[in-house]
């Protein structure tokens, strides 16, 4: 039998005044969010394989301690996982 892992979080990515920020937060909901890294969006901005970068590594640093602490790594949604809810898309 396949074990079937719900989803516990996300990673959440936003643009908040000059920086992308990268945060762990609930399935569908903000609240409580962790932030994780941020860098500055000229770092990012016109450069896809940049920001793929900085997506791919915080996806990397997220599986690494999912993968310590409970032996499996998550799946993520490719290649750019999915759109935030319109609810929560920060608007600048």
């Amino acid at each position: 039998m396949t074990e079937k892992l719900s989803q516990i979080g996300r990673v959440a990515f936003r643009v908040e005044g000059n920086n992308w920020n990268a945060y762990w937060a609930l399935p569908d909901s903000m609240k409580g969010a962790v932030f994780i890294a941020s860098t500055r969006m000229r770092t990012v901005e016109g450069r896809p394989e940049r920001k793929a970068q900085f997506m791919a590594f915080i996806r990397a640093a997220i599986g690494d301690l999912f993968e310590e602490q409970y032996g499996k790594r998550p799946e993520w949604p490719e290649p750019e996982g999915h759109s935030a809810p319109e609810h929560e898309r920060t608007r600048e």
